[in-house]
């Protein structure tokens, strides 16, 4: 009887520690739930440079000036207002909204201006570039900020006021700290960080490392209750929990059965099947700011010559790359800058063999090459006009063309960029050109293609390109034709630098338009990147516990979403 005695007793313990939990978990009923495929490898602002780091940062640092979700405009956040520039002073000044931090005190201009010289004391990376042409940062009032300009900078309203502002009050003792070190910005951005203060909609509650983030709304959050861009801001839920899961495969299997409500990370083709047959699943499928695309060395043979590059442009098969390769998930691409970023993409330029056959993708090709002077000891298009096996690519000087390499990242780090080189090798082939593909560990990659300039050609991409288009400048300026420089290919074109130069001290809009729209078309015409594609960006949401998700180019996982999310039948309560 004891023994038994004890066992009931263990029984009812566990069935009131279960409905305590359960009463626990319904006290919360506002939970929203979170997958994120790897963990965040840090709350220093200052050094988060990977995606899951700053799916949580972004709730908690805020900007002056976020991107409208429709428009993609520029539109007031933490400022007030749209900045005031006085030419004569080359100066903007910002009125900033009524706003407090997490830790219930006020934010301020000296916060703003804290950050900015901060960030230029330290030259912080991701942000000193946007902040090198600031002269200087005066605060007239608590909510007045007037930034002075070196000179006349378009980055500056897209770049430096959509920097996160940090608070003076957490970090102005620990930056004092760093620089009496040995290495000052190594000991600011390795600073430990565990509670970080913030203007965002969330607060830190609580990080168990390999399991687990618990953020809490922040009563405290300027936009609750306020409309700002039309929108009515929250947000509408209590807690937000971050589970972090090893594989893909759990992540799904975890959001079929309900244990999250979203996984915050690009759903692959061969789930979509599966998930579209479930009820209470939404996938959502939104463009990218992304260039996938194959760059070649204009430095030396074969590559320095455009005839050839114009080839290959012909030859690459890109409705085959994004009907098999990505199975239909993803868009092709012709100018550097992504058709969805509609003011600056330029859109006449030449396709290359746009919806052409096999056939004359190929015959289009071969004639680009006679007329330049290449030959074959066997053209790949016969005296009849047929096509036929080529052998023995010669250069027009009369010696063979040697073997030369396509560097990829491997299969099991990105199968799409591994495969485009697989059967962009064949179609070169099928000219006669000594075309072999390579996989290669991408650490390996960059250093051989960006420090050693060591390479033929490759595939690479940019997986979220900032919707301002200085990028242009930096990809192709001769300026950055160096060791770790931006400008991989070495492209030289003093016309292009020309450009690019005015592009960066032109404040009017429309003028501006015109020098991008230009530096794109001599891309497109001397092509030292070869666009390709941009992936689909598709993701998955439970429909049964939450709705009103807010889908922009990069996805629902934006600061929209966050604060306009409501859980389903939400009363207001």
């Amino acid at each position: 009887m004891g023994g038994a005695s004890r066992w009931c007793s263990l029984i009812v313990f566990l069935l009131i520690a279960v409905a305590v939990s359960a009463c626990h978990e319904n006290s919360r009923p506002y939970a929203l739930k979170i997958g994120l495929a790897e963990e965040p490898r840090t709350l220093n602002v200052w050094l988060a440079s990977d995606a899951n780091s700053r799916k949580v940062l972004s709730l908690i640092y805020q900007p002056l000036y976020v991107y409208d979700p429709d428009t993609l405009d520029l539109v007031p956040w933490l400022a007030e207002s749209m900045p005031v520039y006085d030419a004569q002073t080359l100066s903007y000044t910002v009125t900033l909204r009524e706003a407090r931090w997490s830790d219930d005190t006020p934010f301020t201009s000296g916060d703003v201006a804290f950050t900015g010289n901060l960030i230029r004391s330290f030259k912080v990376p991701r942000y000193a570039s946007n902040w090198r042409f600031i002269d200087r940062i005066e605060t007239p009032d608590s909510r007045t900020v007037t930034f002075y300009l070196k000179k006349p900078m378009a980055a500056f309203l897209s770049g430096t006021l959509s920097t996160p502002i940090v608070q003076e009050k957490e970090w102005a003792g620990f930056a004092e700290i760093a620089k009496t070190t040995e290495k000052p910005l190594a000991t600011l951005v390795n600073h430990r960080v565990q509670h970080p203060v913030g203007t965002g909609p969330f607060t830190l509650e609580q990080w168990r490392q390999g399991a687990f983030l618990h953020l809490k709304r922040n009563p405290h959050f300027f936009g609750t209750g306020k409309t700002i861009n039309g929108r009515l801001l929250g947000p509408f839920f209590n807690d937000l929990v971050y589970s972090v899961f090893g594989t893909s495969d759990v992540a799904i299997l975890a959001l079929k059965k309900g244990d999250i409500d979203m996984f915050w990370w690009p759903i692959q083709p061969g789930y979509l099947s599966d998930l579209s047959q479930q009820k209470k699943i939404r996938l959502f499928t939104n463009e990218k700011s992304a260039l996938y695309f194959m760059g070649f060395n204009l430095r030396r043979p074969p590559f320095n010559d455009v005839a050839l590059r114009r080839a290959v442009a012909y030859t690459v098969d890109k409705d085959f790359i994004v009907d098999r390769i990505l199975q239909g998930q993803g868009t092709k691409m012709y100018s550097v800058v992504p058709a969805e970023n509609r003011f600056w993409c330029c859109t006449d330029l030449p396709r290359y063999g746009g919806d052409m056959s096999r056939q004359n993708r190929l015959k289009t090709a071969y004639q680009v090459l006679v007329d330049a002077g290449y030959s074959w000891a066997v053209p790949p298009v016969d005296a009849a006009g047929n096509l036929q096996p080529a052998r023995e690519i010669r250069l027009p000087g009369g010696q063979p063309m040697g073997r030369f390499t396509i560097l990829t990242p491997p299969a099991d780090y990105d199968p799409h960029r591994a495969t485009s080189g697989l059967m962009i090798q064949e179609w070169l082939r099928e000219l006669g050109m000594p075309a072999y593909a390579r996989p290669m560990a991408f650490s390996s990659m960059l250093q051989q293609v960006k420090g050693n300039h060591d390479f033929d050609a490759f595939i690479l991409g940019y997986g979220r390109l900032r919707l301002d288009p200085d990028y242009v400048r930096n990809l192709f300026h001769s300026a950055n034709d160096r060791s770790r420089g931006w400008n991989m290919s070495g492209y030289h074109d003093s016309t292009f630098d020309q450009l690019a130069d005015r592009s960066t001290s032109e404040l009017d809009p429309l003028k501006r338009q015109e020098l991008v729209m230009e530096m794109q078309r001599l891309i497109a015409r001397d092509l030292p990147y070869l666009p390709l594609y941009k992936p689909s960006l598709v993701e998955a949401v439970r429909t049964d516990r939450f709705e009103g998700w807010v889908e922009m180019l990069e996805g629902i996982g934006n600061i929209w979403s966050m604060c306009q999310v409501k859980p389903v039948n939400y009363d207001g309560a």
